[in-house]
């Protein structure tokens, strides 16, 4: 060894002794001593019987519980221990292992479990009337995306309730949310939605201070929302949509300062919006869609909101003139007023709102659609622009110089249906190269359908019905891009769009929503127009497309036999046109083809058999006087000449059609053979 002290350097002669056997016998004595109580500290042992049945009782396929009995359970994955002497199980984390089986009992054995997340599995039955009760140290309990069924547990009977987040969401449960909620005061996340739970929202539920989330949309809950709800200051979150609420929204809503995101839409709220509202100053995202609300909404002070990105008030009975102060928001994104009263005509301010991307005026009482038009091309972030049911029977502006070069640059959805517009198909559509969606239907347009709507590069849905369109199916229609091939669809957007879109294509009473752009169905609807003509055989180059309609025309020739290249094709309607011909009989090979019509038309011979063919209404091959077999269940049509002048062949051939057309087996349709020809030898 080397000393340094006092500037002076020497060497040490210190050597190591070797140790004697007493001190050996010592360590050791003590080595065997520390592994001992190691081993004492190990995973607690009931609790790993508890943990042993579980994994016992259910199954994965994709992530099974791979846990050896001969390692300390502490040690196994997604278990964690608290740091006792007994070593107690605290924290079980399994979420996305898809586990099956219901939960077995052996988990109530665990009572120091403060954390149990066993969210998107595949787990169900009912949870034990004593689960909360058993495990009376949990804080955090997350069961959502799961199958369980039955009611949720009772929190009467837990003695210090220790939680602070319960999320139940996601599964099946049923009847009311239980009592007792309101002594879990830790409470800052409660999470249900999507269930079937019924009853009013409990009252005590309104004495949890630190409640910062009450999430239960999608339930079957009624009564009022209560007043004492505006005690939650604390609250950020409120969903409560897709219930059965009723009565107003509490008029001091305002006092929830803390407040981000408030969903009511889909209930029967009635009333008006509180003014208080304004005094929510931190909302992001309000949603009150689908009520029964009313009175004007020029009042409420819009300039409250600097942070709202998400307004939607579309589906009440708001009237008035159109809340023009909403410009003031000068964070929002998306807005929705559709389905109201509004009336006035679109102000120059909306260019203020420079991120706004997605915009529904529809169904309302707005005017002069020129001017709308010339402003919001000037909104060079709208990708959504859905402004059907206004402007009743004014002229659409058709000049190509409307639109300036770079006017609706992003616009990827555009609906101007249900006006009742004059005109024609306007030319300065050709100038809207990101165009996907496009929705003209239920107006007066008149003239041909422009060829060059073939060319725009990412349209995908078109919708011209109801209008008097004339002329011929152009060629170059069946050109488009985006139809003709798979990835050019599969190219399209995915991302969801900031607000779901309602179409209701087939008039019906339900109204489909859609979330993405790429979510809605590649279609090409041209019914109840005056078109003439053939079926060009071009449209057989869509192979992407999902739905054909062009039923209501006055088209005539046959059915290409092209139309059996449209592999995905799901829905084609030809009815009540002047069709001839057979039925392709390749159309069968179409085995997405879930609707198909052709009554009314001039169609002959036998219906195609196999397939889905066999499972089309009846009403959709009637009034076609010479169809015959298939869903028809008919012998051949009457001959149009004389019995004189029908030659034994032709009799042949049309008897032997009909048998094999209609099932028959061929050696009972060699007896009919030989039957007809004993009659007419007779």
């Amino acid at each position: 060894m080397i000393f340094k002290a006092k500037g002076l350097v020497r060497a040490s002669s210190t050597t190591i002794q070797p140790l004697s056997s007493h001190m050996l016998r010592l360590l050791l004595l003590c080595v065997v001593f520390l592994f001992l109580t190691v081993s004492e500290a190990g995973c607690n042992h009931q609790d790993q019987e508890s943990l042993l049945w579980f994994s016992g009782n259910v199954s994965s396929s994709v992530s099974p519980l791979n846990w050896n009995p001969s390692i300390d359970c502490c040690a196994w994955e997604e278990i964690t221990c608290d740091d006792s002497s007994s070593s107690h199980i605290t924290a079980i984390y399994l979420p996305f292992r898809r586990l099956k089986g219901k939960l077995p009992l052996a988990v109530l054995k665990l009572h120091h479990l403060s954390q149990l997340n066993l969210s998107h599995n595949h787990l169900s039955g009912p949870l034990p009337l004593d689960f909360l009760s058993s495990l009376d140290q949990l804080t955090v309990l997350d069961l959502s995306y799961n199958s369980f069924t039955g009611t949720i547990p009772s929190f009467m009977c837990l003695s210090s309730p220790q939680l602070s987040t319960l999320d139940f969401s996601y599964n099946d449960f049923s009847g009311h949310i239980p009592r007792g909620l309101g002594r879990c005061l830790r409470l800052s996340v409660l999470r249900a939605g999507f269930n079937h739970l019924s009853g009013e929202i409990p009252r005590d539920i309104y004495n949890l201070s630190k409640l910062e989330k009450l999430v239960l949309p999608a339930n079957h809950l009624s009564g009022k929302i209560g007043d004492d709800i505006t005690k939650l200051r604390k609250l950020t979150s409120l969903k409560l949509y897709s219930n059965n609420l009723q009565g107003d929204i509490p008029k001091d809503i305002g006092k929830l300062s803390s407040l981000q995101t408030l969903q009511l839409h889909t209930n029967n709220i009635t009333g008006t919006v509180p003014l208080s509202l304004a005094n929510c100053t931190n909302l992001v995202k309000l949603n009150l869609r689908k009520n029964r609300l009313e009175g004007t909404l020029s009042e409420l002070d819009f300039s409250r909101f600097p942070r709202l990105s998400i307004l939607d008030l579309g589906n009440n009975s708001f009237s008035g003139e159109f809340p023009w102060r909403v410009h003031s928001c000068k964070s929002l994104t998306a807005m929705r007023f559709a389905s109201n009263k509004l009336t006035g005509q679109v102000s120059p301010q909306v260019l203020e709102l420079e991120s706004l991307s997605f915009l529904s005026l529809s169904d309302n009482k707005l005017t002069n659609i020129t001017g709308a038009l010339s402003i919001l091309q000037g909104c060079r972030n709208l990708s959504t622009l859905l402004i059907g049911k206004n402007f009743y029977n004014e002229t659409f502006p058709s000049d190509r110089d409307l639109i300036s070069p770079d006017g609706f640059a992003n616009l990827r959805i555009f609906a101007s249906g249900g006006c009742g517009l004059r005109g024609e198909i306007p030319a300065w559509l050709i100038k809207l190269k990101s165009l996907a969606v496009m929705d003209l239907s239920h107006n007066q347009l008149v003239g041909s359908i422009p060829g060059w709507l073939g060319t725009l590069p990412h349209l995908f849905y078109i919708d011209i019905s109801d209008n008097l369109l004339s002329g011929e199916l152009p060629k170059e229609l069946f050109q488009l891009r985006a139809l003709m091939f798979r990835k050019g669809y599969d190219a399209t957007e995915r991302n969801n769009l900031k607000l779901p879109v309602y179409i209701n294509p087939n008039n019906l009473t339900a109204h489909y929503q859609y979330n993405q752009l790429s979510s809605l169905p590649p279609a090409i609807y041209i019914r109840r127009n005056n078109l003439k003509g053939s079926i060009p055989v071009e449209a057989g180059q869509l192979k992407a497309l999902h739905a054909l309609e062009l039923s209501h025309n006055c088209l005539s020739g046959s059915i290409p036999d092209e139309l059996s290249n449209l592999t995905n094709l799901e829905r084609l309607d030809l009815s009540n046109n002047n069709l001839s011909g057979r039925i392709p009989w390749s159309l069968t090979r179409l085995h997405f083809m879930s609707y198909f019509n052709v009554a009314n038309n001039t169609l002959q011979g036998p219906i195609p058999t196999g397939s889905q063919f066999d499972t089309f209404p009846r009403a959709h091959f009637e009034g076609n006087s010479l169809l015959f077999g298939g869903v028809l269940l008919n012998s051949c049509p009457a001959p149009t000449q004389s019995p004189a002048t029908t030659t034994d062949e032709e009799k042949l051939t049309r008897i032997f059609t009909v048998a094999v057309a209609t099932g028959f087996s061929l050696t009972f349709t060699l007896v009919i053979l030989v039957l007809n020809c004993y009659v007419d030898m007779i």
